[in-house]
């Protein structure tokens, strides 16, 4: 299982198309967890989790790119 952020427009009721998507190494998993405030990949498996700004700051640190501010992003593990 690998963690995937996805980003959509804020206001989705005209256009609900996926606008971002990137796929993480599953070797992030450990510092995303403590990033959405989890404890364990079991957790994180539940669902899709919308990040705050200051999660997507935190998160593009640990990835090393910027992540776009002006979408809703989630995170969520693929298989």
């Amino acid at each position: 299982m690998y963690p995937c952020i996805s980003g959509f427009l804020a206001d989705s009721s005209e256009d609900d198309s996926l606008k971002f998507e990137l796929d993480l190494d599953e070797s992030l998993i450990q510092g995303i967890l403590p990033i959405l405030g989890l404890e364990s990949i079991n957790e994180m498996a539940a669902g899709e989790w919308l990040l705050s700004t200051e999660q997507i700051i935190k998160m593009s640190t640990l990835v090393g790119q910027p992540l776009p501010l002006d979408l809703q992003l989630f995170i969520g593990l693929e298989a």
